[in-house]
């Protein structure tokens, strides 16, 4: 049992991790499918694009679907067309700061696919079988035929055979698939740096900051069902009743539209997550200057937006 829980508390501090890992994994597993079982060059002029477009559709497809999933958008983006809620040039920078690191996490799945499928290469020889530039390179020191049996190469292993360079289409591939690991390795290695070093709060304030918001989250479900038990009770009850309903408090639309903004840090007025500060500041009423949008902060809003359902 004491394993078990041992494991839990590992799964729950990694939990971003092991869903990019799990994200990378699935994806690389979709491409080892496609590329085996669906993916046929056809060998003849439609080699470029074909090949590019199992290259690059599905990486875009997948781009799109991060959006879609991550709850980070929908928080963002719900209710903010609305009449009463008019676009300034504050909410706009506010939204494209939240919007680059959803854009950066969302970029996982797609450059997945991309990396894997250079890896594999099967993609890549087929695209790049007609281009001038390979017909040039392979083709150099080769019988005249093979400019035009080159793009015949990846349905036909005899032919490879006789153009061995051909496969140098292979290393090529490969090459530039680990070259796209080490890249976005790096830069992901920065960009982390980066946000932590220009984190507002210390590392023991994050995770303390943590534990809050897993508390506040469990609290909100507990509150909310009782809450929504009695309001249903209510108005069942008094549907079969004569009687008129005694008022029953709910939280307002204006409420619930002051704790749906994206979070934003205040040095001079800490708060933890934007229930914190609509209880802090009288209901919402009280100015809050100063706030500003951090990157490293943006598990604020995560936490809320995947525990509200999004």
């Amino acid at each position: 049992m004491e394993k078990l829980r041992t494991a839990m508390d590992f799964c729950i501090r990694h939990q971003k991790i092991l869903g990019y890992s799990i994200v990378s994994l699935l994806t690389a597993a979709s491409e080892y499918i496609f590329s085996s079982v669906v993916f046929k060059c056809p060998c003849n002029s439609w080699n470029t694009l074909y090949g590019f477009v199992f290259l690059l559709v599905p990486a875009f497809v997948l781009f799109l679907l991060g959006y879609m999933i991550n709850a980070r958008v929908w928080l963002l983006v719900t209710g903010r067309c609305s009449p009463e809620n008019r676009c300034s040039c504050d909410s706009c920078g506010n939204f494209c700061k939240v919007l680059m690191p959803v854009t950066a996490s969302t970029l996982v799945a797609p450059f997945t696919w991309i990396a894997v499928a250079l890896l594999s290469a099967s993609f890549y020889e087929c695209a790049v079988s007609r281009s001038s530039l390979i017909r040039k390179l392979v083709c150099r020191d080769i019988k005249e035929y093979c400019n035009a049996s080159l793009e015949k190469i990846p349905c036909d292993k005899e032919l490879s055979k006789e153009i061995g360079e051909f496969h140098s289409l292979q290393a090529q591939s490969q090459i530039v698939g680990w070259l796209l690991i080490a890249i976005i390795m790096t830069l992901v290695l920065i960009a982390t740096c980066f946000i932590h070093c220009r984190s507002p709060v210390s590392y023991f304030q994050l995770k303390f900051w943590k534990i809050y918001l897993k508390k506040e989250r469990e609290v909100f479900a507990i509150k909310a069902k009782d809450h929504a038990a009695k309001l249903a009770e209510r108005n069942v009850h008094f549907f079969f009743e004569p009687a008129d309903p005694a008022p029953f408090w709910t939280p307002r639309n204006e409420d619930w539209q002051k704790i749906s903004f994206p979070y934003g840090f205040n040095t001079k007025e800490q708060h933890y997550s934007m229930i914190h500060k609509y209880v802090n500041t009288n209901r919402g009423k009280a100015s809050s200057e100063g706030d500003q949008i951090h990157d490293v902060l943006g598990f604020v809003d995560e936490a809320h937006a995947s525990e509200s359902g999004f």
